[in-house]
């Protein structure tokens, strides 16, 4: 199918007002939508680099992505001091952003979430409602392969400061990933409430069940010509799941909404 630029408008309309999303939870699965990233994907084909500077801020992209445009009626608080959303990326009402930080093509971020600073959340990241993205959290993006699953981090969410949350990865409702944790593909995530390590989806993704509490550790060396000399490899750990304690240490303030 060709894909004209006003096929394509109205796609980036539809993301911005969240009518349209790249996945979206059906019947308890998360299930993404190629078509809408491959619309996405062809605005870069259809667009012609200009520039789109602005006051002492100078930037050059393509004319079909210019930064987002808000105004009071959107509900939505962009606090000043240098963040950028592109266009294509939905803020549901009462969300936060804090400066600086950078939203990309196709990210849903829904009610309530506050997004700290120097916060970047890519293409196509769908984050859920009342979620704390903490400063210096980097939430990964995808446009390639369209039918690759974005980023999920779902309702009730907690991401510490300094977290890489990367390749696909699906962070259920209330869970809390601890300051600094890196989350990939390839990172295995043990469970130490279980001893074992968390199975991966049907997609091998990984997946940080609901309530889990992870915080950054390490497992040793058991294989090859390293095994037994004392080296270990990075490993997320969950060390528990979500209690009263845990709510109150990582709830947010209501005065700051």
């Amino acid at each position: 199918m060709e894909i004209t630029v006003e096929h394509f408008l109205n796609v980036m309309e539809g993301l911005e007002n969240g009518t349209l999303r790249v996945a979206r939870k059906v019947d308890g699965q998360w299930k993404v939508y190629p078509e809408v990233k491959e619309i996405i994907l062809a605005g870069f084909r259809l667009g012609k680099l200009t520039d789109m500077s602005q006051g002492q801020f100078p930037f050059f992209d393509k004319d079909t992505f210019p930064t987002r445009e808000f105004s009071a009626e959107d509900k939505v608080r962009i606090v000043p001091g240098g963040t950028s959303i592109r266009r294509g990326a939905y803020l549901a009402p009462g969300s936060i952003v804090m400066p600086p930080s950078y939203i990309n093509v196709g990210a849903y971020i829904d009610e309530g979430t506050m997004v700290d600073s120097h916060v970047t959340i890519g293409s196509c990241a769908q984050i859920g409602k009342n979620i704390h993205i903490a400063a210096a959290a980097q939430i990964g993006g995808v446009l390639e392969p369209a039918g690759a699953m974005p980023v999920i981090i779902e309702d009730g969410a907690f991401i510490g400061g300094n977290c890489g949350i990367y390749e696909g990865t699906i962070v259920e409702e209330g869970a809390v990933i601890g300051s600094g944790v890196v989350i990939t593909s390839s990172t295995p995530l043990f469970d130490a409430t279980k001893g074992d390590f968390v199975p991966r989806n049907a997609d091998g993704k990984v997946v940080v069940p609901k309530g889990a509490v992870v915080v950054s550790g390490s497992r040793p060396i058991t294989k090859g010509p390293s095994a037994g000399k004392g080296l270990s490899l990075y490993c997320p750990v969950i060390v528990k799941y979500r209690d009263e304690k845990t709510d109150g240490t990582v709830s947010l303030e209501e005065l700051l909404r």
